[in-house]
């Protein structure tokens, strides 16, 4: 899996250090909804059932190096 300098700085973050790897490349291959914002990078929502929360993927305008990945508490997938 690919990723930025910032997505390895932040992982370590106490909020983040649970998240697997195999849930943000699942996200990544299989999103419920994906949205590009307007710098170019793509968001990416999945359901991750063992955690039982919604994960935010943000990838670079490549599709596929990680940026950012987070448990987005306001994501509703009613919201697709």
């Amino acid at each position: 899996m690919k990723s930025t300098e910032y997505f390895l700085h932040v992982r370590s973050r106490a909020d983040r250090e649970s998240i697997k790897d195999d849930w943000i490349i699942d996200t990544i291959e299989h999103p419920i909804r994906t949205d590009i914002q307007s710098d170019g990078r793509i968001r990416k929502w999945g359901y991750v059932k063992d955690a039982g929360k919604y994960l935010r993927v943000i990838l670079l305008n490549d599709g596929e190096t990680v940026h950012n990945a987070f448990f987005d508490r306001s994501f509703r997938e009613r919201q697709q």
